[in-house]
């Protein structure tokens, strides 16, 4: 059975960048099994919403996880893709189910701003692993990229449990995952660039799923 990957990166803000966030709690503590008493004492520098400052990291988790949406997401690492961290950051931001990872079990972190410590993130050595992973589940594997029999985003209606796959930064999704998925959509280009990188077409393909699925607003 796949595991969760181990958080790794620390909560806490490079050594040189400026101060965020609050200080020490004024006044009287609350009262809470989700408050945590060291930064009550010391003061919440995370990136966290302000509705979470103070809290226990496994409590924020927990919170996270009665409210997770339906739709999960994917990347392929067969190059150490450094966009990963960045669909990392946006799938916390767009409260995704799990973010996937096809392929290598290392990626860069960099850019998920330490998101990735209240995002559940599995790793899949194979897209076979994956694809029989998602039926199980009964999750609607849809590809997003630019090929021939791909259908526009913008006028597909998302499947409240899917998931959604993209490829690596220039090559795209494997012909595996093109062939295994339902259907593979594409969006919409009107300049001379042929692409938009992965973490930008994952931030567009998981505001379309909340468009439809959170906001009612159909295609």
């Amino acid at each position: 059975m796949e595991q969760s990957l181990p958080n790794s990166s620390p909560d806490l803000p490079a050594p040189d960048a400026p101060a965020v966030g609050v200080g020490p709690w004024e006044g009287a503590w609350p009262d809470g099994d989700h408050w945590d008493h060291d930064l009550l004492a010391a003061g919440d520098t995370r990136n966290v919403t302000d509705g979470y400052r103070y809290w226990r990291h496994e409590a924020i988790v927990a919170d996270l996880d009665e409210r997770r949406h339906g739709f999960h997401v994917a990347i392929e690492n067969w190059q150490h893709d450094l966009n990963i961290g960045s669909v990392v950051r946006t799938a916390n931001a767009f409260l995704a189910r799990e973010v996937h990872i096809i392929g290598r079990r290392r990626w860069n972190r960099r850019g998920a701003m330490v998101t990735d410590r209240y995002q559940h993130v599995r790793h899949h050595p194979t897209v076979s692993d994956f694809t029989a992973w998602a039926a199980a589940e009964g999750l609607t594997v849809i590809g997003i990229d630019n090929f021939p029999d791909s259908v526009p985003l913008e006028t597909y209606d998302l499947p409240e449990r899917c998931v959604l796959v993209f490829g690596q930064e220039g090559p795209g999704l494997t012909p595996e995952v093109h062939e295994a998925a339902e259907a593979t959509l594409s969006i919409a280009q009107f300049g001379s660039t042929r692409s938009i990188n992965a973490s930008a077409a994952a931030a567009i393909a998981m505001h379309g799923w909340v468009r439809r699925h959170v906001f009612g607003q159909h295609v």
